[in-house]
């Protein structure tokens, strides 16, 4: 499926609070930091051990490195949400499409009369720990609405999270998005929420 990569906007996006820019190797340090105050959460979200304790700057970089590597070749996309002077990390956005391996493993129970097949992109996103008390998370999830309806010219977009990261899913609830899929892997305590 992917992506049609001329209505991608590879540049990003700025507002007058954040950038949100291609996520480069160079970025590292950064994302780092961000990662590492926010691992507990993060943990959740991902299902996972990620990001362990004596997690590295140059592991991360590796990583990092991927993410570029998809940014460039169209597979999927990554971009870091940054303070505008680009000196702090506030987050990062991931946009992958639907038919991405790990989606496909996953045993998908419809909330309603959509198809998986129905969405062009699946969208997750993270703050870091010291702005959910301000709100970022829901300030980016609303830009975030409108950049994929505008300026990716893709309506048909599902934004995911983990129910255990009740934070996020709260947030998301709060807004007109309806609860589309609940995608279960047997590997993972709780399920994967798409909301469209």
């Amino acid at each position: 499926m992917g992506f049609d990569a001329k209505v991608v906007p590879l540049d990003g996006l700025r507002t007058d609070e954040y950038l949100l820019r291609p996520i480069t190797a160079e970025d590292a340090q950064l994302d780092y930091d961000a990662v590492m105050e926010s691992k507990e959460f993060l943990r959740k979200w991902e299902q996972s051990t990620w990001p362990a304790d004596d997690f590295t700057v140059e592991a991360n970089r590796k990583d990092m490195e991927k993410m570029e590597h998809r940014h460039q070749t169209g597979t999927a996309y990554g971009y870091t949400v940054l303070n505008l002077d680009e000196t702090e990390c506030l987050g990062c956005v991931y946009v992958f499409p639907p038919d991405a391996s790990w989606y496909e493993s996953s045993e998908k129970t419809a909330a309603s009369d959509t198809q998986w097949s129905d969405y062009r992109a699946v969208v997750a996103f993270w703050v870091r720990q010291s702005r959910l008390a301000d709100g970022l998370d829901r300030r980016l999830l609303e830009t975030l609405r409108g950049w994929f309806r505008d300026e990716w010219q893709i309506a048909e977009h599902l934004i995911i999270t983990n129910e255990e990261f009740e934070q996020q899913v709260g947030i998301i609830e709060d807004t007109d998005l309806e609860l589309r899929f609940r995608l279960a892997d047997s590997e993972n305590s709780g399920d994967e929420l798409a909301y469209g």
